[in-house]
C-alpha cells in the first residue's frame, strides 16, 4: 500500500474491531465470502476454489450432517462446504458438551495449494471454528488400501477437480486396474474408500454428495468399473443433474451431484434434472444460481415421485448398459442450442481427455498380452 494516510485508516479500522462480538463475526464472515466471490471474477483460476453458493448449501442440507457426526471436504478449496456445514451443525448445539464436539470433532478438510489452503483457514476462523483442522497436502497421496475404518468418515461433501491430470506417483496408490490421470475418478475411488461401513453416531449410513463432470457419468472401461463398484457396494440413490453453465464462465463442462451411502447395494437410482429458471438460457457472474431454486427438488426429495423433471432407472439396467449413467429425460423436450465456443472447448478438452484415457488402457492390455 503506497499511500501511509491509507494504510493508517486501514489499521485503525482493524483495531476497532471486536474479535469477540458474535455480530461483527458475522459481519466479517459475510465481507469474506464476498471477496472470495469477487476474486474468483477478477481471476479465472480462482475459479477452481469456488463452489457456487447455491449448490453447496443444496448439497448440505440434503445431506443433512447431524452433530457428533464427522464432516469432510478431501477438495475444500477456500472452505465453502466446511463453512456450510459447520453452519448447519451449529443449529443443533444445546450444551457445552455439543460445542465441544462442534468445534474439536466435527470438521476436517485437505487443500494442497497455498492460496487456497489459507483462504480456507481464514473462512473458518471467521465463521467461528476457533482451530480449522485442514490438511495442507494432497488428499489422494495415501495408498487406497491402507485406509482403513479409523481413517474413514461420516459424511463426505464436495467438489474435487476434475480435467486434471494426477502424476506417476499418486496414480501408483490406486489399483492397477483403476489407475487414472482423471483427477475426477481418482476423488471419486477416495471418497468411496473413505466412508465409514457401519452406521454413524447419528445411527445413519455414512453418506457422500460429490460434484462430477459429465465425462464421468457416461465413461467406459476403468470409469465404468469403478461406477459398477458404486452400484454393487453402495446406494447410489440420487443423480441430479445441474443445468448448463452453474461453473460459466469459468467451465461450461455439464455436471451432475452424485448422492450415495452405505446403506447397502444400489436397488434403483433416481435422477433429477435441475431446470433452469422460465425465461433463462444460462447463469451468468451477475446473474448467478440461486438456492430458491432447488425448492421443488428438496419438496420432491422427500416425496419421491416421477414427475416432469425426476425419473428412476433401476440398477440393473444400468449394470447391463456397462455402466453408462448418462441418461436423458423421458420427459425432456429435445431443443437445439448453440453453444459458445468456449464450451465446446471445454468439451473437446475433456474428449481428447479420455481418449487418451484408452489409448493408454489399449497399450497397457496389448503390453500384457505381449
Amino acid at each position: 500500500m503506497r499511500s501511509g494516510y491509507l494504510l493508517r485508516d486501514v489499521v485503525n479500522k482493524v483495531a476497532g474491531i471486536h474479535f469477540t462480538s458474535t455480530d461483527e463475526l458475522h459481519t466479517l464472515g459475510a465481507l469474506y465470502e464476498s471477496m472470495l466471490r469477487e476474486m474468483r471474477d477478477a481471476a479465472g483460476d480462482s475459479g477452481e476454489f469456488y463452489t457456487p453458493r447455491a449448490v453447496v448449501r443444496f448439497m448440505v442440507q440434503v445431506t443433512d450432517p447431524r452433530l457428533g457426526e464427522t464432516v469432510l471436504d478431501p477438495a475444500s478449496g477456500t472452505g465453502g462446504f466446511l463453512v456450510e456445514a459447520f453452519s448447519h451443525l451449529a443449529g443443533q448445539v444445546k450444551t457445552v458438551a455439543d460445542r465441544k464436539v462442534l468445534q474439536t470433532a466435527s470438521l476436517v478438510g485437505c487443500e494442497p495449494k497455498s492460496l487456497p489452503y489459507l483462504l480456507c483457514q481464514m473462512n473458518l476462523l471467521l465463521h467461528g471454528l476457533d482451530a480449522p483442522q485442514i490438511d495442507p497436502g494432497n488428499a489422494l497421496r495415501f495408498k487406497l488400501s491402507e485406509i482403513g475404518e479409523r481413517e474413514r468418515v461420516d459424511v463426505i461433501l464436495t467438489n474435487p477437480p476434475f480435467g486434471g491430470e494426477e502424476e506417476k506417483g499418486i496414480q501408483g496408490n490406486f489399483p492397477e486396474d483403476r489407475q487414472s490421470s482423471e483427477t475426477a475418478l481418482l476423488f471419486l475411488q477416495l471418497i468411496m474408500r473413505k466412508l465409514k461401513r457401519q452406521p454413524t453416531s447419528a445411527e445413519r449410513p455414512a453418506r457422500a454428495a460429490v460434484v462430477v463432470p459429465n465425462g464421468t457419468l457416461f465413461g467406459d472401461g476403468m470409469c465404468a468399473r469403478i461406477k459398477e463398484e458404486l452400484l454393487k457396494e453402495f446406494n447410489l440413490h440420487t443423480i441430479v443433474r445441474l443445468p448448463n453453465g452453474v461453473f460459466a464462465p469459468y467451465t461450461g463442462i455439464p455436471t451432475n451431484i452424485l448422492f450415495f451411502d452405505r446403506s447397502g447395494p444400489t436397488k434403483d437410482v433416481w435422477y433429477y434434472e435441475q431446470p433452469l429458471p422460465e425465461g433463462r438460457k444460462n447463469y451468468t457472474k451477475t446473474q448467478p444460481m440461486q438456492f430458491q431454486e432447488f425448492r421443488a427438488c428438496m419438496d420432491w426429495w422427500r416425496a419421491r415421485k416421477e414427475n416432469d423433471d425426476a425419473w428412476a432407472v433401476p440398477a440393473s439396467e444400468l449394470l447391463e448398459s456397462n455402466c453408462n449413467f448418462d441418461r436423458k429425460n423421458p420427459r425432456g423436450k429435445i431443443e437445439f442450442e448453440h453453444l459458445p465456443p468456449e464450451y465446446l472447448a471445454d468439451d473437446i478438452m475433456q474428449n481428447e481427455l479420455r481418449i487418451a484415457e484408452l489409448i493408454r488402457e489399449i497399450k497397457a492390455t496389448l503390453a500384457v498380452r505381449a
